[in-house]
């Protein structure tokens, strides 16, 4: 499941390139040769290998890997909502301000994800919501799949008849849990420039979960797609209006190879800074931030955190015309190849950087170190979230460190501002 330098690994599917000249700049390859160590780059079928009850293999303290065991409670889209409506859930019970619904039930600090249902085990359920409003349009993913395939939208309870449970014809329920669909409410009012939709790529790394520590990167970018935007029931066939994955946009007549039909976030900011003002920007974007520790903190008490390990995940954000963001998946190996030169530089960067927080100093690894670099080794990576931090800053912080944030009388602060003021929730 991987190629073999010395004793480095790296799957095959990612620029071999761009982590050769990273693991030689660190000197890697020769150290791994003298000196009998590893670093593992492995696929995520790999490490269900290393990890697996049969198969599995003992780390010892020198070796890390770059997947959590069981990294699909969130990047597997099925589970990712299932984690996070049980957190609400959670919040819920313990009286957390942060699970405050608004007069209609509707969550009012924790509803970043589209209504989604698992099918065909919530058809029923889906049904009923689809009759409160039929004209709605929905969007099928396949849970285990990424780069846009299978997904198509639907807009008639008759196109997803097959998903019934009690039908006759239903090939599909004795399919493997792998062939599993969410369906999700699509988001028809996107904010669109120049006519087009488009989406966020931001990269989150995260070093561990108990205690949660976590790092933005600042070089994302925005995905577009190379058709005009049209909510027209006519055209919800037509993948090049409404997808915004490159493995679908690049097969487009209007594909554009030098700039690949993308944005940086910077660029993104510059755009929102001159069209709806700073204060409004800056907003946004601590509202994606909110919305990546959230979705975190869900899935932190289910996850294996072994010390082994550590994770640079993709995160999808699509943002709605009243500049509300939404959480759309999560990715466990989010593409390293590149389509431009922009693309290349920021991938190997980020690998770079990765790495140098993975690994400090490039020196052999060590996985009983307590993981908390110091700040000139974070390259464009910046601190988003420290549990550890946020429970010590002071008594007035939640005593469970749940939210990581002050509570105060219940909800008064968050009512204030709407959301969690700039940064204070950190």
């Amino acid at each position: 499941s991987g190629i073999m330098a010395g004793k480095v690994k790296w799957v095959t599917d990612i620029e071999k390139s761009v982590l050769i000249n990273n693991f030689e700049k660190r000197g890697w390859i020769q150290v791994a040769e003298n000196e009998d160590w590893n670093f593992y780059w492995m696929s995520v079928q790999t490490i269900r290998n290393v990890f697996s009850v049969e198969t599995g293999y003992r780390l010892s303290d020198d070796q890390i890997v770059n997947h959590f065991p069981n990294h699909y409670e969130l990047t597997r889209k099925d589970l990712m909502v299932k984690n996070i409506k049980r957190y609400r859930k959670e919040l819920e019970k313990e009286g957390s301000p942060l699970a405050e619904k608004d007069e209609n039930g509707k969550y009012i600090y924790l509803d970043f994800v589209p209504v989604t249902f698992m099918l065909p085990a919530d058809y029923n359920l889906f049904v009923e919501e689809f009759r409160k409003n039929p004209s709605s349009t929905w969007i099928m993913k396949p849970c285990g799949k990424a780069q846009g395939k299978g997904i198509f939208l639907i807009n008639k309870l008759s196109q997803i008849k097959k998903w019934s449970r009690d039908s006759k014809t239903s090939s599909f329920v004795s399919q493997s849990s792998k062939e599993a669909y969410v369906i999700s409410l699509y988001i028809n009012n996107p904010l669109l420039i120049g006519g087009k939709k488009f989406d966020l790529r931001l990269y989150v790394l995260v070093s561990t979960y108990r205690p949660l520590r976590c790092y933005m990167y600042k070089l994302g970018f925005c995905r577009f797609c190379t058709v005009k935007y049209t909510p027209s029931t006519s055209e919800l066939d037509n993948m090049f209006v409404h997808l915004t994955n490159v493995a679908i946009q690049k097969h487009g007549d209007d594909y554009n190879h030098i700039h690949g039909g993308k944005w940086t976030v910077s660029n993104l900011r510059l755009y929102l800074e001159s069209t709806r003002g700073k204060e409004v920007t800056n907003k946004l974007f601590d509202e994606i931030h909110w919305i990546i520790v959230q979705s975190l903190k869900a899935v932190a008490p289910v996850m294996n955190n072994d010390k082994h390990c550590f994770e640079c995940y993709g995160y999808d954000i699509i943002i709605d015309d009243k500049l509300k963001p939404w959480l759309i998946e999560v990715n466990a190996s989010p593409s390293l190849t590149s389509s431009t030169a922009n693309d290349r530089i920021l991938k190997y960067n980020l690998i770079n950087d990765t790495l140098n927080i993975a690994v400090p100093n490039g020196e052999i690894p060590d996985c009983k170190w307590n993981k908390s670099p110091p700040k000139e080794v974070l390259g464009n990576y910046e601190v988003l979230y420290d549990e550890e931090m946020a429970q010590s800053d002071g008594p007035e912080r939640d005593p469970r460190g749940r939210s990581g944030q002050s509570t105060g009388a219940k909800g008064s602060r968050a009512r204030d501002l709407g959301k969690p003021a700039l940064t204070t929730w950190k």
